[in-house]
């Protein structure tokens, strides 16, 4: 990964959302929702943001939960990310 964010913000890649329904229903693509489980691929150093230290909480290969409409969507070498701060993280994953 050559992109490397500054401060708070952190670069994802979502995972794939399901294409089926528990009842066995394949979804076409304009139906499915935007996933909200990604996998962090590169994470900023922290440090001052707008004026209050902040610590980064997450790492590369973290599994997080975000915002649903979080971030900014980027394609770099063929591959599509989105950058987000850590406030927009909601959650780990397990």
């Amino acid at each position: 990964m050559k992109i490397k964010p500054l401060a708070d913000r952190i670069v994802i890649k979502m995972l794939e959302s399901e294409e089926t329904t528990k009842s066995g229903i394949v979804l076409p693509g304009s139906a499915k929702e935007k996933p909200q489980i990604a996998e962090i691929v590169a994470a900023g150093p922290g440090g001052l943001v707008d004026g209050k230290e902040v610590k980064m909480e997450v790492k590369v290969g973290d599994r997080v939960l975000i915002s649903k409409y979080a971030g900014t969507e980027i394609k770099y070498d063929g591959q599509e990310y989105t950058i987000i701060r850590q406030s927009d993280v909601l959650a780990t994953v397990d």
